[in-house]
């Protein structure tokens, strides 16, 4: 975004920039051509009172415009009177001197006063560039005078007038684009920011929020989205507490019907009962541990499933040996971090170990193999729990669903858990007896 809103901001200046200076460059060509112009004229008219002199002769003329052109630019001609050209005409030559109106004196000429009458100076253009004329009188008839400028003498000073113009547009140009990235960054950084904090509440990090510096309209932004936030967190925690309370109202129940297990004559049939409220129990349990989870895990959880690994099987370990089992670990030495709580992790590790101690026999191994391997095209992690026990049923994964005598809720937790983690469960049989339990788990 802040690369949109410098280019337009600098789009913007050099369309501005241009609007002046294209026609002040015309300006500039058209002054620097009437400077020259008037500086021709001006020439001009000192070499047309030298001629119109009646005491110069043409070896004078030819002197003075020797003298005067090393001092100015052009090529000077006069047309004498009788037709001679001196200096250095213009191509095509000097254009025919008329006379010139006015009080010239009588026809001799000898008792003429004052400085000698002249034409207004005329122009022309002439092959590669301006001629400047001013007839003149004299005591022996009308004579031209001409100065010819070529187009880079009519335009001479014009290329430093344009560099100078050049350089304030690009200095305009530079200052803009130092004040379009000051704008630029003030706009786009919250914006960026709170850009960040939305795709942070989108994966589940309703910590996250987003600043209310800058513009009011940014900030207004931001402040609405940490008000959306809020107001998640909020809901989100109404809803634990709702589920925890309803998990506790529904345990006053359950002990009354505990009691009512034991209390019944058959003891087979109270065994059974008893089995199934043992595990309603731990569901309640577990939906209240849910429920009441620190709120400092955010929504987006993580922890080391090497060390979640290596502390659950040291909690299994005393059992297996009471059942004559071995359980194996084959874990990686560095940390392999999931998208997953440690207590999610746990409670789907144990489901699994539980499910290979319940429905196996006494004295068969168990092994727990932790592998890296990519899930949904980034990094991740394998946990194998393999057993050569019966091996389990398929469908088994299903909520619910058991061939073996339980409810499946231990393999549905570790479903559960290993799809929260961006992850799935698999169960693939071993050959020729036992089976493997896998659950892959998506990196933080």
């Amino acid at each position: 975004m802040r690369r949109r809103i410098l280019l337009l901001s600098v789009g913007m200046t050099t369309l501005v920039v241009l609007a002046f200076a294209v026609p002040l460059t015309i300006l500039l060509r058209n002054a620097a051509e009437d400077d020259s112009l008037e500086a021709a004229s001006y020439t001009a008219k000192n070499v047309a009172y030298y001629v119109g002199d009646r005491n110069h002769t043409a070896a004078d003329v030819t002197a003075y415009i020797e003298g005067v052109k090393s001092d100015v630019a052009g090529r000077i001609s006069v047309l004498m009177a009788d037709g001679t050209t001196l200096g250095d005409p213009p191509p095509g030559g000097v254009a025919a001197p008329k006379p010139v109106p006015g009080d010239h004196g009588d026809d001799d000429g000898d008792d003429r006063k004052g400085p000698p009458k002249i034409s207004d100076p005329s122009t022309r253009t002439v092959a590669g560039g301006v001629a400047t004329e001013i007839d003149v009188d004299t005591h022996n008839g009308p004579a031209s005078v001409c100065l010819f400028l070529t187009s880079e003498q009519l335009y001479d000073g014009l290329l430093p007038r344009i560099l100078l113009l050049l350089a304030g547009s690009l200095l305009v140009l530079l200052l803009s684009i130092l004040g379009a990235e000051l704008v630029s960054r003030r706009l786009a950084r919250p914006l960026e920011e709170t850009a960040r904090t939305a795709e942070r509440l989108a994966k589940g990090d309703v910590d996250a929020r987003a600043p209310t510096s800058g513009p009011a309209e940014v900030a207004k932004v931001g402040a609405a989205l940490n008000g959306l936030a809020d107001r998640i967190d909020e809901v989100i925690a109404v809803e634990r507490e709702a589920v925890a309370d309803l998990s506790h109202r529904l345990r006053t129940p359950l002990t009354a019907l505990r009691l009512q297990v034991e209390a019944l004559p058959d003891r087979e049939r109270a065994e059974e009962l008893n089995t199934q409220v043992n595990s309603l129990e731990r569901t309640l349990t577990a939906v209240i541990s849910a429920a009441r989870r620190p709120q400092r895990e955010g929504r987006v959880p993580h922890c080391d499933a090497v060390d979640v690994t290596r502390q659950r099987a040291a909690f299994w370990e005393p059992l297996f040996e009471d059942q004559g089992r071995e359980l194996v670990l084959d874990l990686p030495t560095p940390p392999a971090m999931v998208r997953s709580s440690a207590e999610d992790l746990g409670a789907a590790l144990d489901a699994l170990v539980e499910n290979v101690v319940a429905h196996t026999p006494d004295g068969t191994s168990a092994r727990i193999i932790l592998t890296r391997q990519p899930v949904g095209g980034s990094d991740g992690v394998l946990i194998a729990v393999a057993d050569e026990g019966p091996g389990i049923p398929l469908g088994a994964g299903e909520r619910g669903r058991s061939d073996r005598g339980s409810t499946g809720l231990g393999l549905d937790i570790a479903r559960r858990c290993a799809e929260a983690a961006g992850g799935r469960l698999t169960i693939h049989p071993n050959l020729p007896t036992g089976s493997s339990v896998h659950l892959t788990l998506a990196a933080p």
